[in-house]
């Protein structure tokens, strides 16, 4: 029989913001249990922004060797998986364990929960008895509330055959020990370009297959060209505006039908979004609606429409962006809500990405079209990196672009495109997020040479379209 146990607050899902959630009120004298079904830590160290990371680094260095002939003299590289699985394995994920995680976490003074959880009314939380340790078949009745950070998992579109093969996530792709001689990536966004580029600097034919007329959709089209342009240089074969009819697979290799046309590969990667992790979490039960792809919250992290109240949710399920970033930034804000202190509420005009290709895309804010669509006067000003000082000097191809709201004189968004693209997008963030005017922008002194000069080059652009 399941037993019951009162505490202070319960957090669902112990991903970064999570486990940030948990630690940090534990630390403020709160009883706390942390839940998760799967790994401490969330996605980010096991299969997303930690070995995603290492392995575009070890891509970046074979790139540099090829590029030794035209800068330095010469060069031979040989690619080599082996060093980049290792030490994924060994540094990054204790060969996909957690223990060290869990460990941190209890250090903190919080009680640790494995398995699914469950709300089961307001300020209830069943955490399945049949399922993973800890306090299992524990019904958990927090007296402040219950935060939800449980995040999302990969999700595939519904092709016919997709689902009977062993296609990959980036999950999968993560724990490699040794590369396929050919890939099809199912999707050019930030996770299908960032390792398609891996894989294609490592040796491995690759063909991206997006259903948009460009990758990286979402950013500013000069950016998904530049790094389009970049992907030929590799080798990468990006396929536009592609309807994918059926997948196959034979034993040896996978056939994407897109119509006419067949592409064939040994191994497919689909990286085509992904699917929040709520209809399992008894959202009916504290009146909120479980098929919903987003939990709403106020600028507190307050559900809204919760039953009884006491309902925090962070991360990816928000709605917000899928970043850990966003995810640590409204775990500060929840915090503070649960301790009752003063602190800014939520703003979300500054928003900053970074795609880790090459050359990095860094976004913040709007894009022109978006200022566009919402009615602002908007001037745009940018400049090619390539023009730059160190942009010619290293060889480097991108823009800096920004995106002014003309009535009001600030930022609302801006684009770094380069080899520090996303370093570069830090002062950018902050101009879009304390609404610098552009005209003090101007006033600043610009290190020369750098990357960030460029900067300076698209403000003087900006004030030329007046």
């Amino acid at each position: 029989m399941a037993d019951s146990r009162d505490v202070d607050v319960v957090v669902v899902g112990l991903g970064p913001g999570g486990e940030a959630v948990a630690t940090r009120l534990a630390g403020a004298g709160l009883s706390v249990v942390g839940v998760d079904r799967r790994l401490v830590g969330g996605e980010c160290p096991y299969y997303g922004c930690i070995p995603s990371k290492m392995m575009i680094r070890a891509a970046h260095v074979l790139a540099e060797g090829r590029r030794v002939p035209g800068l330095a003299g010469s060069s031979t590289v040989t690619p080599d998986w082996a060093p980049v699985h290792a030490r994924i394995r060994d540094e990054a994920t204790d060969d996909w364990d957690d223990e060290v995680a869990v460990k941190r976490l209890e250090d903190a003074g919080v009680t640790f929960a494995r398995g699914p959880a469950r709300l089961t009314g307001p300020r209830t939380v069943e955490v399945d008895p049949s399922t993973g340790s800890g306090r299992r078949g524990t019904t958990f009745t927090a007296s402040r509330g219950v935060v939800l950070n449980p995040g999302t998992d990969p999700s595939a579109p519904p092709i016919d055959g997709l689902a009977g093969t062993p296609y990959w996530t980036n999950r999968e792709a993560c724990r490699l020990a040794e590369l396929p001689e050919s890939l099809a990536v199912i999707g050019g966004g930030p996770i299908g370009a960032e390792l398609a580029q891996v894989f294609a600097r490592f040796g491995v034919r690759v063909t991206v297959l997006e259903a948009g007329d460009r990758i990286l959709g979402p950013l500013e089209p000069e950016a998904s060209r530049i790094v389009a342009e970049a992907f030929d240089d590799d080798g990468i074969e990006v396929l536009t505006g592609v309807r994918i009819t059926s997948v196959s697979y034979d034993g040896q290799r996978f056939a994407v039908q897109l119509g006419d046309r067949t592409v064939e590969a040994e191994r497919l990667l689909v990286a085509a979004g992904r699917r929040p992790n709520l209809p399992d979490l008894g959202l009916d039960t504290v009146g909120l609606d479980p098929t919903a792809r987003s939990v709403e919250v106020d600028e507190r992290m307050r559900a809204a429409a919760a039953d009884g109240g006491g309902l925090w949710a962070i991360g990816d399920v928000t709605g917000k962006g899928a970043y850990t970033h966003m995810s640590m930034y409204q775990a500060g804000i929840a915090v503070r809500d649960i301790l009752g202190e003063d602190g800014p509420p939520a703003s979300y005009h500054a928003v900053p990405s970074v795609t880790f290709t090459d050359p990095e895309v860094g976004a913040v804010g709007m894009t022109e079209r978006q200022a566009r669509d919402a009615g602002l006067s908007v001037r745009v000003g940018s400049t090619d990196l390539a023009s730059s000082t160190r942009g010619w000097i290293h060889g480097g191809s991108g823009l800096v672009k920004l995106v002014e709201d003309a009535a009001r004189g600030v930022l609302v968004g801006a684009t770094s495109v380069g080899p520090t693209g996303g370093e570069v997008l830090s002062m950018l963030v902050t101009a879009v997020h304390a609404e610098v005017p552009t005209d003090t922008l101007r006033t600043m002194i610009y290190a020369y040479p750098t990357f960030h000069r460029a900067v300076e080059a698209a403000l003087a652009d900006l004030g030329a379209s007046q």
